[in-house]
């Protein structure tokens, strides 16, 4: 069922003044979560945590098999629809250098991307929920995720069945530290990108640097590839169209007199839509073995597929603007106007289930928003004055959509 205006209009008062109850509970348990990080799809220090932070509601509760995920299920006093909501749980290998007195207490491990602050606030919203349950003609999932940053924790899930109660609309908060707090920002269609992986190795044949004559150096026909894939994606492209890629790694030889036998090229393909996709996989792979061809060269070229276009419900995004603002007030609600680059592994829930994902501000109003450290810096700081917010939105889109 969607949201509509009747069911927004029918949301019981005071969820925002109930989350900054459960506030202390959320604090509490995001910085338990931010002192501990885990990586990957195997958390079970984090798992632990979530299970202890749910102890005593009425909930279902299964954790994975394959990853130590937690899909937590809410039954409604009445039959009705399934809303899902999402929170992903694991963090980022890289060291912190906050300075909260809070910090990661595990060297070279740090929640970046605030996935310890997704996890708190959906805790505290299944916790809300759970005091509410009369309201509720339905049933609430709340999945609990590993394995967001590159390790499809997911399509893990949904594997192993986290949408067997067969949810008719899904939604996920993403926080931010580059939006004032409390604010909501959101859009129908592409919001985020596809991200694949492009691996390139090239082959030519080693020699003595002095007598490049005698050899056939892979660097240069390497280095031609990067200024040709720029070139590529202007004309293969069109401009009305989004596409980057972007090559970060460049690895050949040993020392400076010798040519190498090889040369190998990493690098990342961000696209919006399917099609455009699909040309570019074909298209750099071509320019790649060519060009190493023009140099006496070969090239094993692949693109190694990534998360999916994360693309939001134009029907179920309206419903999560309505609420949204009937919860925060209209003026938190800010449209975004064009989609981010960066990848999200609730695309592939949302290519199952009509849903939406937003970006959930939580800049500190003492930070120079031209200064702001973005998510995945080692120095991002997340305002927890901006938890309420999210709680309450939770909450209210699993009212609306069930109650």
């Amino acid at each position: 069922m969607p949201i509509t205006p009747a069911s927004v209009a029918g949301l019981p008062g005071g969820l925002l003044e109930a989350a900054r109850v459960l506030q202390p509970r959320t604090v509490a348990l995001r910085r338990a979560l931010h002192r501990a990080p885990e990586l990957g799809l195997h958390l079970p220090r984090t798992r632990d945590a979530v299970l202890r932070a749910l102890d005593g509601l009425p909930l279902r509760i299964r954790t994975g098999g394959s990853c130590t995920s937690v899909t937590a299920v809410l039954d409604g006093d009445r039959p009705g629809p399934t809303v899902l909501l999402r929170g992903d749980m694991d963090a980022l290998p890289l060291p912190e250098d906050s300075g909260l007195d809070f910090a990661s207490a595990t060297d070279g491990v740090m929640h970046a991307c605030g996935h310890d602050t997704h996890t708190a606030m959906l805790a505290s919203a299944a916790r809300l929920l759970a005091d509410r349950r009369d309201r509720i003609a339905g049933r609430v999932v709340f999945m609990f995720q590993p394995g967001e940053e590159g390790f499809h924790g997911a399509r893990h899930m949904i594997d192993e069945g986290v949408l067997d109660e067969d949810p008719e609309l899904a939604y996920a908060l993403h926080i931010t530290s580059t939006v004032p707090t409390g604010q909501l920002h959101h859009r129908p269609g592409p919001i985020m990108a596809a991200a694949d992986v492009l691996r390139v190795r090239v082959t030519g044949r080693g020699g003595h640097a002095s007598a490049p004559q005698d050899a056939c150096d892979p660097v240069p026909a390497a280095a031609a590839m990067v200024g040709g894939l720029q070139t590529l994606l202007t004309r293969r492209v069109g401009p009305q169209e989004s596409a980057v890629l972007t090559v970060s790694r460049i690895e050949a030889g040993t020392t400076d007199n010798v040519i190498p036998e090889t040369a190998e090229l990493t690098g990342t393909l961000r696209t919006l839509s399917q099609p455009v996709r699909t040309l570019l996989h074909r298209a750099v792979t071509e320019h790649c073995r060519h060009t190493a061809l023009a140099y006496g060269c070969t090239a094993e070229a692949e693109i190694v597929p990534g998360y999916p276009v994360t693309r939001n419900d134009d029907r179920a995004t309206a419903g999560l603007v309505r609420v949204a603002e009937k919860v925060l007030g209209r003026g938190a609600c800010v449209a975004m106007p064009d989609p981010l680059m960066g990848s999200e592994d609730f695309s592939y829930v949302l290519d199952r289930v009509p849903g939406s994902l937003a970006f959930l501000g939580a800049r500190p109003p003492s930070v120079d928003p031209a200064l702001a450290p973005p998510n995945h810096s080692n120095r991002v700081v997340f305002d927890e004055a901006a938890f309420p917010a999210g709680v309450a939105v939770y909450a209210g889109l699993a009212l609306a959509a069930t109650g």
